[in-house]
């Protein structure tokens, strides 16, 4: 069944976000005389939302939620004020991007960053590019892998499931894209290795932007 429309993961996937990331949570983490982290770390601490990068980075857990709460919003406001910095598109995604809306296909984005910075992110960064829907984590929206804000845009586009092809960069992604009956498309360009997308149910690798002419092609 041809694919007619791309729901694309954000970071790791459409932009290198990871230095912004790190430099952020470990400001967090050095104002509290806390051990930091390498930048190499933090490619497996992201991609399930903040609080998720707070309670892995943290060398302990904390059970007071107060305190955990203190915590993600030291975090929220360290990345606020620092999210431009280092953050670019990785290079060749821009075009391909265009390519997709060139040859009509549906665009969306999902991401597990909080709603009003993917909708930020989304509008500094590729500005150019007229997603249909973009989509961000809410405390009323499941995040990914529930597939449940998948299926959402999918009605909003108008398009059955199995005509969606999901990208993204790590199990989370290709876990959601399984999940809501669509076609996992795993990056090698991101944060995490091959083997674990395929572990994860990805469908086809692709190793730059470049190599997904065939799909816009079809």
């Amino acid at each position: 069944m041809p694919l007619r429309a791309m729901i694309f993961d954000l970071d790791g996937t459409l932009l290198d976000t990871l230095e912004d990331l790190a430099d952020a949570m470990n400001s967090v983490l050095a104002e509290s005389r806390l051990p930091t982290h390498p930048i190499s770390a933090y490619r497996y601490f992201v991609g399930d939302g903040i609080d998720m990068l707070v309670r892995r980075s943290l060398p302990f857990e904390v059970p007071d939620a107060e305190e955990f709460n203190r915590f993600v919003e030291l975090a929220r406001r360290a990345y606020a004020e620092r999210w431009t910095s280092k953050t670019r598109p990785y290079p060749g995604v821009p075009d391909m991007v265009r390519a997709f809306a060139a040859a009509g296909f549906g665009l969306a984005v999902l991401s597990n960053k909080p709603d009003d910075a993917v909708h930020a992110v989304v509008r500094t960064f590729l500005p150019e590019v007229d997603f249909q829907v973009v989509l961000g984590a809410t405390p009323t929206r499941p995040k990914k892998p529930d597939p449940s804000a998948a299926l959402e845009i999918a009605g909003r586009l108008g398009t059955p499931p199995a005509e969606v092809a999901f990208m993204g960069d790590t199990s989370v992604d290709m876990q959601t894209a399984a999940a809501a009956g669509m076609f996992p498309i795993g990056v090698l360009w991101g944060f995490r290795p091959a083997e674990e997308l395929i572990a994860s149910g990805a469908r086809l690798l692709v190793r730059a932007p470049g190599d997904l002419a065939p799909l816009i092609a079809a």
